[in-house]
């Protein structure tokens, strides 16, 4: 499985312990920047991130920046893409299978390292249910882009 990651300068140091975290258990990382704390904006790594994820570069994304907020919204602008701010395992248990969700996004500034490395091995190991319901609810969802 092939994760793309993204970060603005806030995110940037859960990035780095997100990537290595995926490395060590064999995942193949995808790291689109930022490559340090140096202040940027989080739209352009939300949008490579979410785009390598659309085009089918990368299997799922995960996204950081000081409240996962920002990176949830913009990536969200990207076709295809549906990504959620998650905060507790239970959201990102559910958000993978329910909605599909295909870019996960967090809070360095909310959530702290071991409940992230947390929630990225939830979103990363649960699949799609399939659920026909589930199927229908995201169909929907997708119609909304065009």
């Amino acid at each position: 499985m092939t994760i793309a990651l993204g970060a603005d300068h806030g995110g940037y140091p859960l990035k780095e312990a997100i990537k290595k975290h995926l490395a060590d258990q064999g995942y193949t990382v995808r790291d689109l920047g930022t490559h340090s704390t140096d202040s940027v904006d989080y739209i352009p790594y939300a949008a490579a991130a979410g785009k390598s994820v659309a085009a089918g570069e990368s299997d799922l994304g995960i996204l950081c920046c000081g409240t996962g907020l920002g990176m949830s919204i913009a990536a969200n602008k990207i076709h295809g893409i549906r990504a959620a701010c998650c905060a507790d395992w239970f959201s990102a248990q559910k958000t993978r299978e329910h909605n599909d969700a295909n870019v996960l996004c967090l809070g360095a500034r909310v959530t702290g390292e071991d409940a992230a490395l947390t929630l990225v091995d939830v979103f990363v190991s649960t699949p799609f249910s399939g659920d026909e319901r589930h199927a229908r609810r995201i169909a929907q969802i997708s119609a909304l882009e065009k």
